[in-house]
């Protein structure tokens, strides 16, 4: 058996750029105090995601420079690594993405979300090309918010390249008359969390998806099992870590791997 324990901040969508930073910093430290080897954390969680009704500060490529090094730092002195949902300034665009930081502080690099929302599209740009990461003995991808919902392939991609897991930062909350679930994927709710089970199902690998913490949300951060049965979830609207162990020897990619594109 090879083991990996993980830890998914389900955490509060921050005040201000700086609450960011300091609620980013407090969970990568609780986490190496579970013990957790990576943690992941919600979509564009520094500064916050943009276009949902938030008051978000205008995008500023310093002050992100500034954010990734002072995590990437609290990351070195607890020896956790950290899949940081962000977003980044490269030249005129602006893209939603996830920084990946290794255990000893060093960046591995960027996700960016490729397959945008349509309400984001005068918000973000849409990335190009997919990544596989690897910290000790998890190798994983990173498929953001709408990517894995919408589009199996973002999560068939790093399952067929030897992801064990793959993390899903996203963000959803409670919506005027909708409903509030209790249990995950109830059958009332949305289809979210039921495309979860898929994700991991169809792929044979862990999948995750990371939310913010909300009353009244409609999906939660959560672990699915490789064979798509529900290993563990966060309690809706609690905010704080949620860790998990894996074994990652389960996570064979085995139905990923059997795709034919051409049928």
């Amino acid at each position: 058996m090879t083991e990996c324990r993980i830890a998914l901040a389900n955490i509060r969508f921050p005040g201000t750029p700086e609450e960011a930073v300091v609620l980013a910093e407090r969970a990568v430290a609780d986490a190496a105090r579970q013990g957790a080897g990576i943690v992941c954390f919600p979509e564009c969680f520094i500064p916050g995601l943009r276009g949902v009704g938030k008051t978000v500060a205008p995008p500023d490529a310093g002050f992100l420079e500034e954010a990734w090094t002072r995590v990437a730092g609290a990351a070195a002195q607890a020896k956790v690594a950290v899949v940081l949902g962000t977003e980044r300034v490269v030249g005129d665009a602006l893209f939603a993405s996830a920084l990946v930081i290794q255990p000893d502080g060093t960046r591995a690099g960027f996700q960016d979300k490729v397959q945008l929302d349509p309400t984001e599209d005068a918000i973000y740009t849409p990335g190009a090309g997919r990544r596989i990461f690897q910290t000790g003995a998890l190798t994983f991808g990173v498929a953001i918010c709408h990517e894995a919902w919408r589009y199996p392939e973002t999560v068939r991609w790093a399952a067929r390249g030897g992801a064990q897991v793959v993390f899903h930062p996203s963000f959803s909350e409670a919506e005027p008359g909708g409903y509030a679930p209790t249990s995950f994927a109830d059958p009332q709710n949305t289809f979210h969390e039921k495309a979860a089970l898929c994700r991991a199902a169809e792929n044979t690998c862990y999948f995750a998806p990371v939310n913010y913490a909300s009353a009244g949300s409609t999906a939660t951060s959560a672990v699915v099992r490789p064979d798509g049965r529900l290993l563990r979830y966060q309690e809706y609207g609690k905010e704080g870590l949620l860790v998990v162990d894996l074994d990652l020897d389960e996570a064979t990619g085995l139905l990923a791997k059997r795709w034919r594109p051409d049928y």
